[in-house]
């Protein structure tokens, strides 16, 4: 069955080093020898449970932790207990009898995945069914429920976050343990029975779980929607933009962008990494993905050689750290080893699964992260406006551009049917702060609508929080009502920084 393994009192450090607490218990939670998912799942969500029960009894604050990637200090918990899920990592695929009776031809597109899984155990369970997910972020070390409870996402414009994927939902609190989903239902009564769950079919809960921000209950496990395999190719280069070719992304010609750059085609992924400082002048660093069929005779490249994954800010960070002087060109040197390998037009293709654009690095520490989401037809208008703003702080970090589709979930970022993402990532100066703040100030000031990463720096408090989700926000507190009625068991999962934000 499965079990805790307790560590003791300890200071705990998330995985970036951003931030430290001091835990009165840090414990793991691993699988027992169960033989199928539903027993493991069921195993699972009963141990959570007494956990959860044993806590309210002890009036503890109980944190679940899957890799803790977030920079910012949402997992954080003084004097409370710490749970890591990463030995609850299992993935399986699903059958028709799982299914309820009008939904059991779906089986082939389902995957059942603890939360504990990696973004990259994921992936590698989907590749060996023959599936992939569709998106994700620029890493694969975050476990899979952390990664859709902050709404991380990519660039692969036609799509949102990873909790698009999202089709069911396990969280356990101290009185019930769930199967969250759609009014329309999804799984089969005996499947519901064998997990030791009650079904929620409630399309407010269901789209609050998809986004939780770990504020919902424990989850436990997911059941995820994805695609027949597929294979994407790689450009990356750098090059200069000027003006037009940010008008021509705010109007969503990316066909256009990227007949200009690499490939005459529409590209499946779209980033462009630019130096605040002086983004004309100076060469941005462009990545495309090409959607392509899947080929099992094509070699895979050796790990983010595919060219999605994550942008090197442990070299911007080194690199500038202790510099303040001639910040545009060592900002701009620092960019450029981050791109050592440059995969033009004329190379030879760099071809590989979805599963294989991302790779595991080392944690950075002192490290700053902050963005904004917005329409992105507003991005031609608020562009210049955001990064005179940003370097009047004295700037400090690259700004990335990403484009994503409306995003699934109350509470996800990416709120509008087409959305420009734009990121500040880099060593964590005083400087990046301010200059982040003056960006949030420049926005308000000329009534741009946008919306912050849950994950990062943010700048952000409750009064905010409703202003900027508004009626989805209320939808939400409703639904978190729903799914844990007694006030006393959401207090068993607050900290600081939830309830800075008004979700507990």
């Amino acid at each position: 069955m499965a079990r805790i393994i307790e560590h003791g009192a300890q200071v705990w450090t998330n995985y970036h080093k951003t931030f430290s607490c001091n835990v009165a218990q840090r414990m793991e939670l691993a699988n027992g020898d169960e033989n199928s998912g539903r027993a493991l799942l069921k195993a699972a969500a009963e141990e959570i449970q007494a956990l959860l029960r044993r806590a309210k009894e002890e009036g503890v604050t109980v944190r679940p932790l899957g890799a803790g990637w977030s920079p910012s200090p949402i997992n954080l918990v003084q004097q409370g207990w710490l749970v890591e899920t990463r030995r609850l990592n299992r993935c399986f695929s699903l059958s028709a009898e799982h299914l309820a009776a009008d939904r059991q031809g779906e089986a082939e597109s389902l995957m059942l995945v603890q939360a504990g899984a990696t973004v990259d155990e994921v992936y590698e369970s989907a590749e060996e069914l023959g599936r992939s997910l569709r998106t994700g972020g620029a890493s694969n070390g975050q476990t899979i429920a952390g990664a859709c409870a902050t709404g991380t996402h990519g660039s692969a414009w036609q799509y949102g976050g990873l909790q698009d994927h999202i089709r069911a939902v396990q969280i356990v609190t101290p009185e019930n343990v769930w199967w969250i989903t759609p009014s329309g239902g999804l799984l089969s009564d005996r499947f519901v029975a064998e997990t030791a769950s009650e079904l929620l079919a409630d399309d407010d809960a269901f789209a609050a779980a998809q986004l939780n921000v770990g504020s919902l209950g424990f989850v436990s496990a997911m059941i995820l929607e994805t695609d027949p395999i597929f294979m994407v190719q790689n450009i990356q280069k750098a090059a200069r933009i000027d003006p037009e070719h940010i008008a021509m992304l705010s109007n969503g010609n990316f066909h256009q962008f990227s007949a200009e750059f690499a490939l005459d085609e529409e590209p499946y992924f779209l980033q462009l990494i630019l130096n605040p400082f002086n983004p004309f002048g100076r060469k941005a660093l462009l990545r495309f993905l090409y959607r392509r069929p899947y080929d099992a005779s094509i070699p895979l490249p050796k790990p983010g050689a595919a060219g999605a994954g994550y942008d090197a800010l442990t070299l911007l960070a080194e690199a500038m750290l202790s510099v303040d002087l001639l910040k545009e060109d060592v900002l701009q040197l620092a960019m450029e080893q981050a791109y050592p390998r440059n995969r033009d037009v004329d190379d030879p293709p760099a071809i590989a699964t979805w599963g294989n654009t991302t790779e595991q690095h080392n944690p950075i520490a002192n490290l700053f992260n902050g963005s904004v989401t917005m329409e992105r037809s507003k991005l031609a208008d608020a562009f210049g406006r955001i990064l005179e703003s940003f370097n009047e702080g004295g700037g400090g970090t690259v700004t990335t551009l990403r484009f994503v589709k409306k995003a699934a979930g109350l509470l996800a970022p990416a709120r509008w049917d087409d959305n420009v993402v734009i990121d500040f990532d880099g060593p964590n100066l005083e400087s990046a702060h301010r200059s982040y703040a003056n960006v949030i100030a420049r926005l308000d000031k000329a009534s741009l609508e946008y919306t912050r990463h849950w994950g990062k720096t943010n700048n952000l408090d409750a009064a905010r929080v409703a202003l900027d989700y508004g009626d989805d926000y209320t939808r939400w507190r409703k639904a978190q009502q729903r799914i844990m009625p007694d006030p006393s068991d959401r207090q068993i999962f607050a900290n600081e920084e939830l309830m800075k934000l008004g979700l507990i």
